[in-house]
């Protein structure tokens, strides 16, 4: 298995998906995991991985992204920046060690952007596309300043982004999706192409045992994220500044918070009756305990790619999710069943009013949700899928 990232602590989308199903498919495999860093102080995770893993191998990778030797690098190459940015020497080295030296049934590749490190090889590569990294890119482009955008260098990059993702999608085995529209996506732009639906889960950990009963007439509203991503960040700064100022003039007794990964990336919130909670990436803990302490889940994410791991989380907490069509995407979610569709500050202010006030409806939304999440999201299922995969290839 070869990943972008270190697997633990599982903070991330990418580290969750990957943590979980090392555990599960660690029971009846062999897994050496090469996996790249950008901090010398993420080597201490790998006595976490042991349990998993027969061998472990972590290498190094640029430590920032805009740095100038990448950006020359990626001006002067015919690879995206992505690639550029996510590529070690020694990765490669190691790999195209392990392949002549050993047998090994399968590789699995966690993004496209870890394929330049893979020789040819007659070993079947599953690729898994944890989001459609062009379409996320050109949204980054597209949330540039105008000045930014009138660079040469950002349409350059798209154009290789997206020829060199497709490229990575035809020499693999088997494209692996996270959701339906991502597969159809895949489908469409490379014909003939194999692929399958892995979803994402949630951890064990964070599926509350039983529905507690929630205090509606002081409603804790949350919203949590990894703000390294550009998504998130829009989708925080969106209930900020679009909702909150509508919400707190209404008759609600509630407070806010929104929690996660980099939270200065939001800027500086003056409100007290909202709480920034800037959380470190072992921290899981305190995600749980935010998750089961909510009332209501706000997302209100309009930017593609993402995992959608935090809906799923909060499903499986027992707390209403409320979101943008684009926001659950990809999930079997049914709107004013499982889970409540806005798009616009006033439809989430309406639909906040209306599940806090209706016992009956948030009663119905959590429940059908969180035996959603019991029945089809459990990583032990999607596991034994994957593993499938494996045989069948």
């Amino acid at each position: 298995m070869v990943t972008p990232y270190v697997p633990y602590p599982p903070s991330s989308g990418g580290q969750i998906r990957t943590f979980n199903l090392l555990k599960h498919l660690s029971k009846n495999n062999e897994i050496t995991l090469v996996s790249l860093f950008k901090d010398e102080t993420e080597k201490q995770y790998e006595s976490y991985l042991k349990n998993y893993c027969k061998k472990i191998y972590l290498c190094q990778r640029p430590e920032k992204p805009w740095t100038l030797k990448t950006i020359i690098n990626t001006l002067f190459s015919f690879q995206p920046f992505l690639v550029v940015r996510n590529f070690s020497e020694e990765a490669k080295e190691i790999i195209d060690n392990l392949l002549k030296k050993e047998s090994f049934d399968v590789i699995h590749a966690e993004t496209f952007y870890v394929m330049p490190h893979i020789p040819k090889t007659l070993t079947p590569i599953v690729l898994v596309e944890q989001t459609i990294e062009y379409n996320v890119y050109k949204h980054f482009v597209n949330s540039l300043s105008f000045f930014l955008r009138l660079l040469v260098y950002f349409d350059i990059d798209i154009f290789k982004l997206k020829y060199w993702e497709r490229y990575y999608w035809k020499k693999a085995d088997i494209v692996v999706a996270v959701s339906s529209p991502d597969e159809k996506t895949i489908k469409k732009e490379v014909k003939k192409i194999k692929t399958s639906i892995i979803p994402n889960c949630v951890g064990d950990e964070i599926i509350v045992n039983k529905l507690e009963k929630k205090d509606l007439k002081k409603p804790i509203i949350f919203f949590q994220g990894n703000f390294y991503w550009l998504q998130n960040v829009e989708a925080a700064k969106f209930l900020i500044e679009k909702i909150y100022p509508i919400l707190k003039k209404t008759d609600l007794h509630f407070s806010l918070i929104i929690a996660g990964q980099n939270a200065k990336k939001i800027g500086t919130v003056k409100e007290k009756s909202i709480r920034l909670i800037d959380i470190v990436s072992n921290d899981t803990q305190t995600v749980k305990n935010l998750f089961q302490q909510a009332s209501l889940f706000i997302a209100p994410i309009f930017g593609p790619g993402g995992t959608r791991l935090k809906i799923l989380a909060a499903m499986g907490s027992g707390i209403p999710v409320i979101s943008t069509r684009t926001g659950v995407e990809g999930l079997a979610v049914k709107n004013n069943l499982h889970v409540l569709i806005a798009e616009t500050p006033r439809e989430f202010i309406n639909k906040i009013k209306e599940i806090l006030s209706k016992k009956t409806l948030y009663k119905k939304i959590r429940q059908n949700a969180y035996f959603l999440v019991k029945e089809k999201y459990q990583w032990s299922e999607i596991a034994n899928k994957l593993e499938n995969l494996y045989r069948n290839l």
